[in-house]
């Protein structure tokens, strides 16, 4: 500290204080927002704080200043969450016998013309049939395009008659079981399955759609106030997220076959919600995608759309398509069942 400067001793001085929320950040991988809700709101810094910390490592280094080994050692304590926010280990492996699953949150269709341009429900509908899925999980979901989608199998669910829009699972294997579990603490998030026959094998996929944090960071106002309120706001959004996830675990328990979880968490991949969720699977962009994977409309590469297929399930292509039909892009994995 002696030989820096008096701007490089403050920059030292944000770097450690930057370094050292990351470090407790990682604490949220492991603890439920029941017992511990700060940590979870904590969670959502994380991919600020590694790319921050990089930068402050790039610093030093240019520098030749000792002071780069901190953030260093706090990425390396924490580089299973670097490969989290950015991966090299892309897949091009592309095999006629490939199982393609697709999972997007359509936001309606529009319905509500969140994107000011026409036709934006048929390019959503000719955008997936020219991908030619053979699993198909939607979020958001509005059945006015029901009749566009030309799969052999379906299941469509919203939780009421009242509700504007619901979830669907569309598949061209059979469909021999399928279900809801209607979740009790949200009105419009919910998860639905579907058990599909592929040759002899039975495969169960999960349509997940946790508890929305309600904010719009493009909209929402910066003040004291409503930063208040925003931080009560996800906090309980976390708490009621660590309820369902609970529900979904008890409910694959039960069951012994191959499971595939697709949604959107409205979390990241350093939440404990993802934590438990991806227990005995495989996180698809992570086994064979490439770069950020943003799945969110934002500038910042927040990644919240999943597909996690079984630990037992060959994963061999993954893409994001940046194609801006709703305010998320749609996901696909090749995997070999």
């Amino acid at each position: 500290m002696k030989n820096l400067s008096l701007l490089d001793k403050f920059m030292f001085f944000v770097n450690s204080i930057l370094a050292t929320l990351l470090l407790l950040s990682y604490l949220s991988y492991f603890i439920s927002p029941n017992s511990y809700h700060i940590i979870a709101t904590i969670s959502l810094t994380i991919p600020f704080l590694i790319i921050i910390n990089i930068l402050f490592a790039i610093y030093w280094l240019l520098k030749l200043k000792k002071q780069f080994i901190l953030s260093v050692f706090v990425l390396a304590i924490g580089f299973q969450y670097v490969s989290k926010l950015y991966t090299f280990n892309e897949k091009k492996v592309l095999l006629t016998s490939d199982t393609k699953v697709l999972s997007y949150n359509v936001r309606m269709f529009n319905k509500y013309k969140n994107i000011n341009e026409d036709n934006i429900d048929k390019k959503i509908v000719e955008f997936i049939t020219d991908k030619q899925p053979d699993i198909l999980c939607l979020q958001e979901y509005s059945n006015d395009q029901n009749s566009a989608l030309k799969f052999t199998y379906k299941h469509t669910f919203s939780k009421n008659k009242k509700s504007l829009f619901g979830q669907a699972i569309f598949s061209n294997y059979k469909i021999i079981n399928k279900g809801s579990l209607n979740f009790s603490n949200s009105t419009n998030n919910n998860a639905i399955f579907v058990d599909i026959l592929k040759d002899k094998d039975t495969v169960r996929v999960y349509n997940i759609h946790l508890q929305s944090l309600q904010i719009n960071l493009k909209e929402e106002e910066i003040s004291q106030e409503n930063t208040e309120k925003v931080r009560k706001r996800v906090e309980n959004a976390f708490k009621i997220q660590a309820n369902q996830v609970e529900l979904i675990k008890q409910h694959q328990s039960k069951i012994h076959y191959k499971t595939i979880i697709c949604g959107d968490f409205n979390n990241t991949a350093f939440s404990w919600a993802y934590n438990e969720l991806i227990e005995g699977k495989n996180d698809a962009f992570q086994e064979a995608g490439a770069g950020f994977g943003k799945t969110y409309d934002l500038a910042f590469p927040f990644r919240i759309d999943f597909i996690l297929p079984d630990e037992r399930i060959e994963i061999n292509n993954f893409k994001t398509y940046k194609v801006k039909y709703s305010d998320h892009y749609p996901i696909m994995a090749r995997i070999t069942l």
